[in-house]
């Protein structure tokens, strides 16, 4: 199957089996696929063509070699926040999040294949598609927290929606999940080994192509197609899930403070899990203390909130951390992560309770009419 357009190869393969279903891949593996501005905006321009073709029944969606997408370009924007120039790692954010939101609102379905690592906009383009494939190579996590960040790109939408508080427990320590964790969880609609990936691939390909299929019956036999490949693998005994008595004990408190007390106890009574226990704790603690806040509220507002309006605040939040007045370990985390690389960020403020409840809230508010941000928009008709 040969590409569509050599000059799209830099980023993404775009490859056309056959005239009903259209097959993407994320082509920047040196960078585990991380979204540049380029990959983003040529992703938008093909799928709104595909939402207008009545002929593509089907995208599907993987990444180049071993990873699915280690998500936006961090490096890129780490660059951009040292030289100051916060207002070009504003515009990447806005190509990306309106990608994100063209996969929520998209009526063709969308097949995303999870080999490898699947981290925050590539959980985002994924999880917001009809289909998510995890295999026995899925890596899933959303270690924003570390970097000074918050999960975004959508998370609170579906973070929010798995079962008791494990959105919670995600959202603020970015544990890693493995194929079998994300099925059990809902953040994969199915499981394939890797070894029956191409098998899935050539079946879906030839069904679409040689099946008279309704619009209204379309999902169903794509659910049907992954399903003869898919199964139910098992939790491994270090799965947090099989945890999950003490995660809704602990991050269902109300404040972050209140979750750190909760942990702490089960620390000191636990016989069984003092590893697991220890490493949470501890993932918790090198965390930024007001990223951690901003996390937690936003992963409990989106439990009410659809995924436009998650979307949106999502967007507001991260234009204050770029900008860097009001919240601003985002940049501190990179310079220590990803440009100084000493691995020592000096948080602003250093602890939980130094963080004021008025800041917190300073990021949730919508911009002054008078402010350089602006709110999300998505005009659809000028892309």
């Amino acid at each position: 199957m040969a590409s569509l357009n050599p000059d799209d190869e830099q980023v993404i393969l775009v490859q056309e089996p056959n005239p009903f279903v259209r097959l993407l891949t994320l082509n920047r593996p040196q960078q585990l696929n991380a979204f540049s501005n380029d990959m983003a905006t040529r992703l938008i321009e093909l799928f709104l063509a595909y939402q207008k073709d009545a002929n593509v029944r089907l995208v599907i969606l993987k990444g180049k070699e071993r990873t699915f997408s280690a998500g936006a370009d961090v490096a890129a924007i780490a660059r951009l926040l040292y030289e100051g120039d916060w207002r070009s790692s504003i515009k990447l954010l806005a190509t990306l999040y309106t990608l994100m939101y063209l996969v929520a609102t998209n009526s063709k379905p969308q097949v995303a294949i999870l080999d490898g690592l699947v981290m925050g906009a590539g959980a985002g383009i994924s999880t917001h598609g009809r289909f998510s494939v995890a295999t026995d190579n899925s890596i899933f996590a959303m270690p924003e927290t570390a970097l000074g960040n918050f999960p975004d790109m959508g998370s609170s939408h579906f973070l929010s929606r798995l079962p008791g508080s494990f959105g919670e427990y995600l959202s603020l320590t970015g544990a890693r999940l493995d194929g079998a964790d994300m099925l059990a969880c809902g953040l994969a609609t199915h499981f394939v080994p890797s070894d029956k990936l191409a098998l899935l691939e050539e079946a879906l390909v030839s069904k679409m192509a040689t099946t008279n299929i309704s619009s209204y019956d379309l999902a169903d036999t794509i659910s049907a197609i992954i399903k003869e490949y898919s199964h139910q693998p098992d939790l491994t005994e270090r799965s947090a899930l099989k945890r999950m008595d003490v995660i809704n004990k602990c991050f269902s408190k109300r404040t972050v403070e209140e979750i750190f007390i909760a942990l702490e106890n089960e620390a000191a009574n636990s016989k069984t899990d003092e590893a697991w226990l220890s490493s949470t704790m501890y993932q918790l603690k090198r965390a930024s203390p007001s990223s951690l806040k901003v996390a937690l509220r936003s992963v409990r507002e989106g439990r009410t909130q659809g995924v436009v309006e998650c979307i949106a605040r999502e967007y507001r939040i991260q234009c204050y951390a770029m900008r860097g007045d009001v919240y601003s370990d985002f940049k501190e985390g990179c310079r220590a992560l990803l440009l100084d690389k000493d691995r020592s960020p000096k948080w602003e403020p250093s602890k939980l309770e130094l963080v004021e409840d008025e800041i917190v809230e300073k990021v949730f508010n919508k911009f002054d009419e008078d402010d350089e941000l602006k709110e999300f928009q998505v005009p659809i008709s000028k892309l």
